[in-house]
Formats: C-alpha cells, sequence, structure tokens
C-alpha cells in the first residue's frame, strides 16, 4: 500500500520534465545546420575598413553562443553573407547655452543578412539588425566615433547571433 501511495505521489513529480532536454534549442529552419561559415561583409557605407570589423565580432559572438560552429566556407553547412547598409552619427546632447555645438553623439549601425545553404543559391532566412551607442565628444569627432564603434558593433553582432540561433 505504501508503495502504490509513493508511486502515485512520485510519478507527476517525474512527468514534469517529459518534454526538456538538454543542449541548443535552435528553430526548426536550423535543425539540419550546426557549421556556418561568415566572410567578410560588403560595406556600403562610406566608412572605410568597418567591414572586418563587423565579421570578426559576428564570429566571436558565434564563438561566445556556441549553438552553431564556425568553419570555412568549403566546410560549413550555411553561409552567412552581410551587408553594412548604414552607419550614422547623429546629435545627442548639446553645449550647456550653445545649442549648435554638440557634446554627444549617438552612433548607429544596420546590417542586413541573409544565411544560404552551402551551395550558394537557396536561401535559409533574411533579416536585419542594428547596433546603437553614444560617445562624448573631446577634441576629434572622427577618433571618438572610431573608439565608439565596436560598442555598436558587439550589440548588433549580440542582436543577429540571436535572431539566428533563436529563431526571432
Amino acid at each position: 500500500m505504501k508503495k502504490a501511495l509513493f508511486i502515485f505521489l512520485l510519478a507527476p513529480l517525474l512527468s514534469g520534465c517529459a518534454g526538456y532536454h538538454l543542449g541548443p534549442a535552435t528553430p526548426a529552419f536550423l535543425k539540419d545546420i550546426h557549421t556556418i561559415a561568415v566572410p567578410t561583409f560588403t560595406n556600403l557605407t562610406l566608412n572605410p575598413r568597418i567591414e572586418v570589423l563587423v565579421a570578426g565580432t559576428v564570429i566571436k559572438q558565434f564563438q561566445q553562443d556556441g549553438t552553431l560552429r564556425i568553419a570555412n566556407e568549403d566546410d560549413a553547412d550555411a553561409i552567412l553573407k552581410g551587408e553594412i547598409k548604414s552607419l550614422s552619427r547623429s546629435p545627442a546632447r548639446s553645449v550647456r547655452g550653445d545649442v549648435l555645438s554638440t557634446v554627444e553623439f549617438n552612433l548607429a549601425l544596420t546590417v542586413t543578412y541573409k544565411l544560404v545553404a552551402r551551395d550558394g543559391h537557396t536561401v535559409i532566412t533574411t533579416g536585419a539588425a542594428s547596433g546603437t551607442t553614444s560617445f562624448f565628444v573631446g577634441s576629434d569627432v572622427s577618433t571618438d566615433e572610431r573608439q565608439a564603434l565596436p560598442l555598436a558593433v558587439e550589440q548588433l553582432a549580440v542582436q543577429l547571433v540571436s535572431q539566428l540561433t533563436e529563431g526571432w
């Protein structure tokens, strides 16, 4: 009698975990994709040399996420092709008493991407990601912007990788 009561009370506790499994939970369109190649993005802006920074940061974010492994284009299950669409700087805060002088800027970076199969023609999914940051101006706006750019790129990479690996 005690065994039957014990099993009766234990059964609901054990059945609560029946649908769970360990490991990455990838979206349905990524079920057969385990490795990904990330070539250098195409830069459509007038800012030079940011394409390598963006691709490198996206690769680091994939490695940190751990859902997909990085591989070269010949060995990868899918290839992530990206285009840097815009990099814009807008004033956020002006100097007290002088509304024409800016002391803080917002920096926004936008990328569009498509994930294609190894054959290079079959598009698996497409999307866009953006990253923003703000920076204060010292003596040189261009240098300050260049130093703030990695922060916006990192935010963009987190958004892009989570869109792909989590499916939203």
